[in-house]
């Protein structure tokens, strides 16, 4: 078989080249996307105890206004790349953070049900920080430098999914999860003031410290087609999983605490934040084989779930559904790089974002569905049956250039 596009992209994606920021730059960039996350992925669990109070008592409209941001951040990502590319990346960068800003104090301040729910369209309309972070950094970095920034990137994610709802809990007994959107607001604001200081992306330069390198032309077509593809499958397969885990978790360890729940939730999240590093650096240069031993794994650690009625099993199956998820978070990092050569950032992560959220919403969508009809079984084979066919379709591609 051919090299093809990917592998060519990858080793195009491990040249040392220098960007335009420093590690410790990359890093508070880092930061400020962590400490930016924490309301958007902390209060969300808690909106069956926030809508009582605005007016619908049982919460029914919880799981709609779950993916209400989900679902406007990915109608306005490809836009407000766009605009970066045109206007500056750090610009829509701080644009992002402060839309988080408003959209929070007006979440936090909202006495009525469609109130609330247009601070949750605003938050997802003008938010969009994951994005606008991977833009600013896709204009600085390019290759490893990039793909280990991306890297990165999800690691705040994950420990921003880990940290943030427990951080919540914690301060329900003082501050009620509604109100809470309040004090929340001053971390993206505070990520704002941070950037600020961080300077406008610059083109990346070889490490020799010479002159910016002509770019030779974008990467193929086809590299950013398979990249949406699988980035699709793969937060479709993962994350049809998420909403009904606790409830599968409760059928299957009757009396089980919420604190073993949440561990264990949380557990393919911690094997990212342990792995992730060293996984970048044994796969960099063999995405392929990094996709497919990721959709594998996926699959069956889900099948696993299917399978497991006592704790030690379902460890088991976690772990193994966190070594698939890290695989696969790091590798797709690593095509994103490859396919980001020659390419404006802002428009090529915003359009990323809108095939990620895509992925997420449908599956959504789906694990209510089959959940609704079979239980809280069906939406972990679900996504045993999406992984295994995404798997299939890494076998069967071709990754010639065109």
């Amino acid at each position: 078989m051919s090299t093809g596009a990917l592998e060519r992209g990858a080793r195009a994606a491990a040249r040392p080249d220098g960007g335009g920021l420093n590690r410790r730059q990359v890093h508070g960039v880092a930061a400020c996307y962590f400490v930016a996350s924490f309301a958007a992925l902390g209060l969300p669990p808690y909106l069956t105890e926030i809508l009582p109070a605005l007016g619908d008592r049982e919460g029914h409209w919880a799981g709609l206004l779950y993916v209400v941001p989900t679902v406007f951040s990915a109608l306005g990502a490809p836009l407000w790349g766009r605009l970066a590319d045109r206007f500056g990346r750090k610009r829509l960068l701080l644009r992002a953070q402060l839309g988080l800003t408003v959209s929070f104090l007006l979440a936090g301040a909202a006495d009525s049900l469609p109130a609330f729910t247009a601070a949750l369209v605003l938050q997802g309309f003008l938010g969009g920080t994951f994005a606008a972070t991977n833009g600013y950094l896709g204009a600085a970095l390019r290759g490893s430098d990039l793909s280990r920034a991306l890297t990165l990137m999800q690691g705040s994610a994950r420990a921003s999914l880990v940290a943030a709802p427990v951080l919540v809990g914690a301060l329900s007994p003082w501050l009620p999860p509604h109100r809470q959107y309040l004090l929340m607001a001053v971390l993206p604001l505070a990520a704002a003031v941070l950037l600020a200081f961080l300077p406008e992306p610059e083109p990346a330069r070889p490490a020799g410290g010479g002159a910016a390198e002509q770019p030779a032309g974008p990467a193929p077509v086809r590299l950013l087609r398979l990249l949406y593809a699988f980035e699709f499958a793969f937060v479709f397969a993962t994350v049809v999983s998420f909403p009904y885990l606790v409830a599968l978790v409760e059928q299957r360890l009757p009396g089980v605490s919420g604190t073993v729940a949440g561990v264990l939730f949380a557990l393919p999240h911690l094997v990212y934040l342990l792995t992730a590093g060293r996984v970048h650096h044994l796969f960099h240069q063999r995405p392929r084989t990094g996709l497919l031993a990721s959709f594998a794994l996926v699959g069956l650690g889900l099948a696993g779930h299917g399978a497991a009625h006592a704790l030690p099993a379902l460890v088991l199956a976690r772990a193994v559904l966190g070594a698939g998820l890290t695989l696969g978070l790091v590798c797709l990092s690593v095509l994103a790089a490859a396919a980001a050569e020659g390419r404006a950032p802002g428009r090529m992560f915003g359009t990323l974002e809108l095939v990620s959220k895509g992925g997420a919403v449908a599956a959504g969508a789906v694990a209510a569905v089959v959940n609704g009809a079979f239980g809280p079984t069906a939406p972990v084979l679900a996504g045993t049956a999406a992984a295994a066919l995404a798997a299939v379709l890494v076998l069967l591609t071709r990754w010639s250039p065109r």
